[in-house]
């Protein structure tokens, strides 16, 4: 049985393989991984600039969300006690939101006091940093470790044990 014909709809195989191929490198470039420095730079909302390698001695959680997403809404109380036991310690927050709505996003916030700073395009799912880094589905966070490298792509799990660990190394 023949797997792969000489050519597909008049493409060579060899040309639809490289494609394929090419197509693959370019999503898992993307992709980040543990170990490797985080470059995430932007401005926040208020205007300020965040640049999460100028944190560098601090651990970070880059969190994924959206006002709009229940499990991220649910995550907000434990997020928000981790940061006021650990901010103290060398804990910082950046936040990249999937909102549309500036006004609705910020009004939220300030409600929920989160007073970590906050990325918005309002792009929704097609936010840039979120499509930068092939983020699939929200809430998504990350820690970074105080030498500026990935150091856990599922942070949402033990969140207070795990910064603990990081802030202590």
């Amino acid at each position: 049985m023949k797997l792969l014909s000489s050519s597909y709809f008049g493409i060579p195989a060899a040309v639809m393989a490289a494609a394929v191929v090419g197509t693959a490198a370019q999503v898992v470039a993307s992709e980040p991984v543990v170990g490797t420095p985080l470059n995430l730079k932007f401005t926040a909302v208020d205007g300020k600039s965040v640049d999460v390698a100028e944190l560098k001695g601090k651990v970070v959680l880059v969190d994924f969300w959206a006002t709009w997403c229940g499990p991220c809404v649910a995550e907000i109380p434990h997020v928000r006690a981790t940061y006021e036991k650990f901010h103290s310690k060398g804990f910082e927050i950046v936040g990249i939101s999937l909102d549309k709505d500036k006004g609705r996003l910020t009004s939220f916030v300030s409600e929920k006091g989160m007073p970590w700073p906050q990325y918005f395009d309002g792009k929704g799912w097609d936010n840039e940093l979120s499509s930068k880094f092939g983020i699939q589905s929200i809430p998504t966070m990350w820690l970074v470790d105080k030498n500026g490298k990935i150091a856990d792509l599922s942070a949402r799990q033990g969140l207070e044990e795990k910064v603990a660990k990081l802030l202590a190394q």
